[in-house]
């Protein structure tokens, strides 16, 4: 397959706001041992995306400076040992950065072929997502048919997904969302929707559980939610947190609600974890999700497509916050 020498790539210029999102030409990358190189179609918008064009991303030595964490698209090369892929097979990928560009190396073991009745919109939606609620909501959070669950944010993509595997997978969930129509998609979705604008979130799962609280809470808010979302945890329970909009530091945490109730309060950054934990998550993920997926199931919900090149435009409307579901960049 004769491929191109030069590509184009969104670059972030200088940390700022989503003008600093500028297209370049660079070389098209060369996929390394164990990668394969995608022709991108598709790149999924995440706020990690946002975090890093500002400079608030905690970037590790060998992260890539180019956005984009999730893609879809054709494999075109394959570096050493890479067995499980074929030239021209559809895959949707997790990567390590790189996705705002018309190629990306990514590791073989990060990505999935693109679930049957998908198209390149809907499978680039699918792998920042569905890995994060994976490893959180059901690996650190330990989710299972039968509980229940507190999802912070939840007409975000991840907030989104975690509530069709939700009702998927037989677990009551309640969501808070800032508005009417937010809360008439949750409810949608299956949930019991909160309006944080209107509602105390605690009180309302203390209510609605007889004072038994959730199993568990997936926590974009940080600091500012802590201590209520101890209140709204149940005995044994976990706050997993994701996200820090609230703040990243605590302080005067309530310590004796979570010793009275043994809670568990974990987080985790997905990017940060190794490839072998990446690879891991995408196994689960090929046995519990793909299935349902494929059979029509908890498709990613998609709020706008932008061309890759007015990606500053996708992240304006991500942080401006009335989205519901993902945003996705059509890559030409």
């Amino acid at each position: 397959m004769t491929l191109p020498q030069e590509m184009t790539l969104i670059e972030i210029t200088t940390p700022g706001g989503p003008e600093v999102l500028q297209p370049r030409s660079a070389d098209v990358p060369v996929a390394g041992p164990g990668e394969i190189l995608i022709r991108v179609h598709a790149a999924g918008v995440n706020r990690p995306d946002a975090l890093q064009r500002a400079g608030k991303y905690p970037m590790k030595p060998g992260m890539s400076p180019i956005p984009g964490l999730e893609v879809a698209g054709e494999v075109v090369a394959l570096g050493t040992g890479v067995n499980e892929y074929s030239l021209g097979d559809k895959v949707c990928a997790l990567t390590n950065g790189g996705g705002y560009a018309q190629y990306c190396a990514v590791p073989a073991s990060q990505a999935l072929p693109i679930p049957a009745g998908m198209d390149w919109i809907q499978a680039a939606a699918v792998p920042e997502t569905f890995f994060t609620v994976w490893a959180n909501l059901f690996g650190l959070g330990g989710a299972r048919k039968g509980q229940r669950a507190l999802i912070h944010g939840g007409t975000s993509g991840i907030g989104t997904t975690a509530l069709m595997l939700c009702q998927e997978f037989g677990i009551q969930a309640f969501a808070t969302a800032g508005s009417a129509d937010k809360c008439a998609a949750i409810a949608k979705l299956g949930a019991e929707p909160i309006n944080y604008r209107e509602q105390a979130f605690a009180e309302v799962i203390a209510k609605q559980t007889d004072g038994k609280g959730v199993n568990v809470i997936l926590d974009i808010m940080g600091a500012s939610y802590l201590n209520n979302n101890l209140k709204a945890l149940g005995m044994d329970g976990h706050l997993v947190i994701l996200g820090f909009l609230g703040g990243a530091k605590a302080n005067d945490v309530d310590l004796l609600t979570i010793l009275g109730k043994r809670a568990v309060i974990t987080g985790s950054l997905l990017r940060a974890r190794t490839r072998e934990e990446k690879a891991g998550i995408a196994q689960q993920l090929r046995e519990h999700v793909w299935p349902v997926l494929s059979a029509g199931r908890c498709l990613p919900i998609i709020d706008q497509v932008y061309a890759y090149t007015d990606a500053a435009q996708a992240h304006a409307r991500m942080e401006g916050g009335d989205h519901i579901g993902k945003i996705v960049l059509r890559v030409e």
